[in-house]
């Protein structure tokens, strides 16, 4: 059921949610209704019965059921007070446009149920909900068939009035299980004591109502006690009227303070006191009622003939703002609620009636206070509970509302915890930041073999005093936007970014065979894309030095306000030393890296015996080429549209689509053994390991020349952003 209700909201094109106090158009109704027909195959009407018969269970299970059940002791009763059901219902559901109801009562106990509604299309509900409550709530089955079907011309425009036909079939037996008579003459002397008990209390119903001022005969009292005492005769009660009425005119209007008396003409008669009070028109003789009040409920025309067609219905009256006194006219008009009796005697009507308040800003908004109502009269408490009513009612849509947009701020979370992630992965190794997020310390790693990476760019302190800051920083920017998107080609991880320097590992923090390769192509893609970043200087494109060396280190996370995953060891300073003592648009390579790339397919020439500053006497070598990979693969440019695929799936860094190059590790981690935990009761948990200092490798990085940079990849929040120090 939940699937096809999903189907229906989609192919209807509605929306998801719906709240429970909210009116919505009925032209969402019947789109829900046409995709169920199409969904299962019946027509329209089956569909509104059904949706009738089901809407009434629903009304039980959501509480309304002990309300239902105090409408009516029969069937016609319970149709009767319908709207005045939806007039109560209406405190809640303030926009509710409800049907009117009224039932015309046969000889031969069939009834014609009229139905009015200014919502058309709607009227095979009804006989859905009047069927199951005549079997559920009274024990009985009733058929319904439409007579007549026609639109009336009313006050507020065309209302759609449908006649039904009740049959009442005949009452269910239900069957029960009688209990064994007493046998013999013990039986017979209790019935005979429980038929002196009988007449005892009998007598005394008799005692108490004997002085009564209407004389009836002894027999008529005995008759009227036997007719009392039997359950099912209770709808035979016969009330006793009096002669004349006992009660003055002026008591009448003071005790009723709002009411009106008005005749077939609708010329006043009569009216309250406190009516007159708040419009004051209503004290001239012979005016007529529609020249001060509009009929807002049942919405039909205001004429004695309606209102007698609506008899049974509550009616609600509207004070006209232009009869009012001019000083009045920016309150609010007064409403009405109340009751149409028609006096046969007098050809005049009485509109029994109280203010219609619900609440306590109301009261004051009219002026009036709670004195001016009856003690009698149930608004006052009406008033006060709907209070506290009204306040739940808004705590709950509150409450519903924000359930409804639960899913939506769980996408929204997800999108923005997507991107938090995003940017500290971009700043730490994506375990070492799942394990800080757990609140676990991370402790620091031996790695017997990476190779590390150093570039920097060639003459950058005099292209510094030559440019203007903002240039600087696009020059950066660009550059490293182009590096960092080779670092998922390559897939190795970038440790840090200082000023023009970039400096990236292979191995680690996971440990890979093919890590030499690896920043050995990436070096390579470095100098490739050098060529598109242009010096604002010259107008040419940069140069960059880049420097590698492959030995082991140590990895931890340094820092607890802003941790950063270093490395230490001597390896960092080699591979400083390789990129410092290197050439213009050169890769050089330590005698390490050299030995880890040889018979790998790469073109590495001999670049001699040189001085390396703190190592001594070092060969070296210059890497030339990769004799086994294109250019495009070398940069990560998709070949084919599958390629295209596959790099979109890898979450790339930067706009251009990227194909990850595969080596023959790839998405393989080498066995734990391979990086040893130097953790120990000697060291705390997470500090950094002792060893050669990593400001040493990179000795010039705070020179009064150079820069500091953050750099962020380009979906990240600050987007190439770089602080000038």
């Amino acid at each position: 059921a939940e699937e096809t209700w999903e189907q229906l909201k989609a192919s209807a094109e509605v929306q998801d949610a719906f709240m429970t106090y909210t009116v919505y158009d009925d032209a969402i109704t019947m789109k829900l209704i046409q995709e169920a027909c199409k969904a299962l195959g019946i027509s329209m009407d089956a569909i509104l019965k059904l949706f009738g018969e089901y809407f009434f269970k629903f009304c039980k299970m959501s509480g309304y059921d002990r309300m239902l059940r105090t409408l009516g002791g029969n069937l016609t009763e319970f149709i009767e007070n319908l709207d005045a059901l939806h007039s109560y219902l209406a405190l809640s559901y303030q926009e509710m446009n409800a049907p009117s109801f009224r039932v015309e009562r046969e000889a031969d106990g069939k009834m014609l149920l009229h139905y009015y509604s200014d919502r058309s299309g709607l009227c095979h509900i009804v006989p859905g909900i009047i069927e199951a409550v005549a079997k559920d709530f009274f024990n009985t089955e009733v058929t319904m068939d439409i007579l007549d079907v026609n639109e009336e011309e009313e006050r507020t425009g065309k209302k759609e009035h449908v006649v039904f036909l009740i049959v009442q079939k005949s009452p269910r037996q239900l069957r029960r299980a009688k209990p064994n008579r007493l046998q013999g003459s013990q039986g017979i002397q209790r019935d005979q004591e429980a038929l002196d008990t009988a007449f005892l209390r009998m007598k005394e119903k008799y005692l108490s109502v004997s002085v009564c001022l209407v004389k009836k005969s002894r027999w008529e009292v005995v008759r009227s006690m036997v007719m009392l005492g039997k359950g099912h005769l209770v709808n035979n009660f016969v009330p006793i009227y009096p002669k004349r009425l006992w009660i003055e005119e002026k008591t009448f209007c003071n005790a009723f303070p709002f009411h009106i008396v008005f005749d077939e003409s609708l010329r006043v008669k009569q009216a309250g006191v406190n009516i007159q009070k708040y419009v004051p028109g209503l004290q001239t003789q012979k005016i007529r009622l529609n020249e001060y009040f509009s009929i807002v409920h049942p919405q039909v025309t205001f004429n004695i003939v309606s209102i007698c067609k609506f008899i049974n219905s509550q009616f609600v009256l509207k004070a006209r703002r232009e009869m009012m006194p001019d000083a009045w006219k920016i309150q609010p008009p007064l409403k009405l609620r109340g009751q149409m009796i028609w006096m046969e005697s007098m050809r005049c009507m009485i509109y029994m009636c109280s203010p219609k308040l619900r609440r306590l800003q109301e009261l004051e908004a009219h002026k009036m206070y709670l004195s001016d109502i009856a003690p009698h009269d149930t608004t006052r408490d009406l008033i006060l509970l709907n209070q506290q009513r009204l306040s739940e009612i808004e705590l709950s849509n509150q409450l519903e509302r924000k359930k409804e947009e639960l899913p939506v701020l769980s996408k929204h979370l997800t999108i923005e915890k997507k991107k938090t992630e995003t940017l500290l992965y971009a700043m730490l190794p994506e375990h070492v930041a799942n394990q800080l997020k757990e609140g676990k310390k991370v402790a620091a790693g031996e790695f017997k073999t990476c190779t590390i990476l150093f570039s920097d760019v060639v003459t950058f302190t005099n292209i510094c005093a030559a440019c203007e800051p903002i240039q600087i920083v696009n020059m950066l920017n660009s550059m490293y936007s182009k590096f960092d998107r080779l670092t998922s080609v390559h897939e190795v991880y970038k440790v840090e970014t200082i000023g023009d320097a970039y400096m990236v590992v292979g191995g680690v923090p996971v440990p890979t065979g093919s890590h030499a390769q690896r920043v050995a192509n990436f070096a390579l893609g470095m100098r490739i894309s050098a060529k598109e970043v242009m010096n604002p200087v010259t107008g040419e494109p940069i140069q960059i030095r880049v420097g590698i060396h492959t030995g082991p280190v140590l990895a931890g996370v340094v820092g607890d306000k802003m941790p950063r995953y270093c490395l230490f060891g001597d390896t960092v300073n080699t591979a400083s030393r390789m990129e410092s003592h290197g050439l213009p648009n050169k890769v050089h390579l330590s005698p390490t890296t050299y030995r880890a790339l040889e018979n790998q397919g790469f073109e590495i020439i001999e670049r001699g015996e040189i001085e390396v500053k703190g190592k001594g006497k070092m060969t070296t070598y210059f890497l030339i080429q990769n004799l086994n990979a294109s250019e495009d693969e070398i940069m990560g440019r998709p070949q084919t549209l599958l390629d295209h695929k596959e790099a979109s799936a890898q979450g790339s860094r930067d706009s251009k689509p990227v194909a990850v190059l595969r080596y023959a590790d790839s998405r393989k981690v080498l066995p734990k053994s391979d990086v040893a935990d130097t953790s120990d009761k000697s060291t705390p948990e997470g500090s950094p390991v002792a060893g050669q200092d990593s400001v040493e490798a990179a000795e010039r990085q705070w020179s009064s020349d150079q820069m500091k940079t953050h750099h962020f990849p380009n979906d990240t929040l600050p987007s190439g952003f770089c602080a000038l120090l």
